[in-house]
């Protein structure tokens, strides 16, 4: 589990194209991985229409020659690096190559720089489409009480359903409380598991289904509703009429709302913060074969805002496709508002950790911000709006260098009062939106003082700071969306760069997408490095990146004294560099889903 959010080789995957389903073999081991190069690219591509920069590792200080050669060695376009000078996260002496001006289009092109050559890399319109559909369908692998199949996933990642009350399952279909919180048992099964373990947390759950459907919501606002529609996942539900990103989310939101505590209980409206294992199970455990009791614990009002605030959004996004399911939302998230008001310091703290993450929260104030914007959002309703004005998080800089996550979830509602039509006075509205607008300026300010363009600060190196970069550039995305003006587009798109490859590792950290792609992420079933007859972690998968902290032993050994940046190893043991989780595949499917927009 993320303890934080701050806690030739194909290079494209399965892909989902004109409504056909279309696989590839699972990716392959790490001795087939092309080593890094010192040319650092996108090693999945570049959009014709987008910035096309890489980042060169050299002492030389003077500019360099570079060549663009197409796929029969033809050179394409040249030039000379400009200077990048010292890049601190790194340590490296960097120049840049900026090769935007070329629009042509084809597969296997590469870049040479005195003498040097990057990873093969396209250049093509439709570049994102098929990381789009592998980014979302991670998490119907990781969805919980359901058997994943064959047809969808391929056969090396089907198995049985997951804590379906099916011996040796003990949950989760009717899970007791821990000793002391409650003297029943809740049939919670579904959810998504959250990362490596199998685990289900309402904070966690609660921000990556938000950004699910965020992306759905953001993309009908640009027209483009039609790339995440019905058929376009491979999702059990494709072919319902309903938009296969929802019905993902409304995995995840079923589950949300059965952790809400029953009327004529003891806290009735709120929700139990989490579920999971009695004790930690090893590496290896298939989820079918977990063994270990299950437990919920203590409600929280961390995880009751969470409830109200995705319900709340649930409930005017899925209205046009199913109007009960949505009044169903509403009337969940006001019952959770309302038990937050009444409960305001019921707060989850660090040290309840044992057989799975704590997801410690102690400041609430972020959370109730986001779920009466959500809820103004939704129902106009005048207390939702004072609630929204009276939050010190209204006029406050929710935008920190850090970004949004998890336990820090002011910004989501400032960018839904930012994006969704509500009843705020103009003058507030323009003050929220252009708060949005800033904190993008101030993450690319930071990308531009950087030799590889990350939307981090040299501190920003946490668990989990994949997730992050994704986060910090969806705020650049939204305002490009608020602006339309360009440079917030190739921002969002650089930060996508770095991902795939343009980075100080040369790494991939997004599977099955370049030459040099993370292969042994953290997962108890996709744990091909511990057991040769389990499977890598399937295309779209994404690695939870550099953390200078070094918080487990693996990194610790193998990374001591690394410079920030480079504090990541592609090892299973290596969780708190190499996890995945859903909160960072949400922000990396939701801005894939914006750059293969066109």
């Amino acid at each position: 589990m993320p303890k934080s959010s701050f806690p030739s080789t194909a290079r494209t995957a399965a892909a989902l194209l004109a409504g056909a389903l279309l696989f590839v073999a699972a990716p392959t081991t790490q001795a087939a991985v092309a080593a890094p190069s010192a040319v650092h690219v996108n090693q999945l591509g570049y959009l014709p229409d987008g910035p096309k920069r890489a980042t060169v590792v050299t002492a030389s200080t003077t500019a360099l020659p570079w060549q663009l050669r197409d796929a029969s060695g033809g050179t394409a376009a040249s030039g000379t690096t400009t200077a990048g000078g010292a890049d601190a996260a790194s340590g490296d002496s960097t120049q840049l190559v900026d090769f935007s001006s070329y629009r042509g289009t084809g597969t296997g092109y590469t870049l040479t720089v005195d003498g040097r050559t990057s990873h093969p890399f396209d250049i093509r319109a439709g570049l994102y489409d098929g990381l789009r559909a592998d980014a979302m369908s991670f998490f119907y692998q990781q969805r919980s009480g359901t058997p994943i199949e064959a047809r969808l996933a391929g056969a090396a990642y089907a198995r049985p359903a997951g804590h379906l009350g099916v011996a040796p399952n003990q949950g989760d279909t009717s899970v007791p409380c821990q000793p002391g919180v409650c003297d029943y048992a809740r049939d919670v099964r579904g959810g998504w598991y959250d990362a490596g373990d199998q685990g289900k947390y309402v904070v966690n759950g609660g921000i990556a289904a938000w950004q699910l459907v965020n992306s759905f919501e953001r993309a009908r606002r640009a027209g483009h509703a039609a790339a995440l529609g019905d058929s376009t996942l491979r999702v059990p539900e494709r072919g319902n009429k309903v938009p296969d990103v929802l019905d993902e989310g409304r995995w995840e939101l079923e589950f949300l709302m059965r952790m809400q505590i029953p009327d004529g209980k003891p806290l009735a409206g709120m929700a139990f913060h989490k579920i999971h294992d009695a004790a930690w199970t090893g590496l290896p455990t298939r989820p079918e074969q977990d063994s270990q009791p299950r437990e919920l614990h203590p409600a929280s009002t961390a995880a009751t805002l969470n409830l109200a605030a995705t319900a709340a959004q649930c409930a005017r996004v899925y209205a046009p496709y199913d109007a009960a399911f949505a009044a169903r939302c509403l009337a969940s998230a006001r019952r959770a508002w309302t038990a937050a008001q009444a409960h305001p310091d019921r707060l989850a703290p660090d040290s309840d950790g044992t057989g799975g993450g704590a997801y410690g929260d102690t400041r609430v104030g972020d959370e109730f911000y986001w779920a009466a914007a959500e809820l103004y959002a939704t129902t106009k309703e005048s207390r939702y709006r004072d609630a929204v004005t009276a939050s010190p998080f209204h006029t406050a800089d929710v935008f920190t260098a850090a970004g949004f996550a998890w336990h820090d979830t002011a910004a989501l509602g400032r960018i839904t009062l930012a994006t969704v039509p509500n009843g705020l006075p103009a003058t507030d509205l323009t003050r929220v939106r252009a708060s949005v607008v800033s904190a993008a300026d101030g993450y690319l300010a930071t990308m531009g003082r950087q030799g590889y363009a990350v939307p981090l600060t040299t501190d920003g190196y946490v668990w989990g700071s994949n997730g992050q970069v994704a986060n910090n550039a969806s705020v650049i995305a939204v305002a490009h969306e608020l602006t339309r003006q360009p440079r917030y587009r190739t921002g969002a798109l650089e930060a996508l760069d770095y991902l795939l490859g343009r980075n100080v590792l040369g790494q991939s950290y997004i599977t099955g997408y370049g030459d040099h792609t993370a292969l042994n992420q953290h997962h108890r079933f996709w744990a091909h490095q511990y057991d040769a007859s389990l499977p890598n972690p399937p295309a779209g998968s994404f690695a939870g990146g550099p953390n200078a902290a070094l918080q487990d032993p693996v990194a610790q050994e193998k990374l001591a004294g690394c410079k920030p940046a480079k504090c990541y190893i592609d090892d299973i043991g290596s969780y708190s560099t190499n996890e995945v989780a859903i909160n960072w595949n949400a922000p990396l499917a939701w801005l894939v889903a914006f750059a293969a927009e066109r």
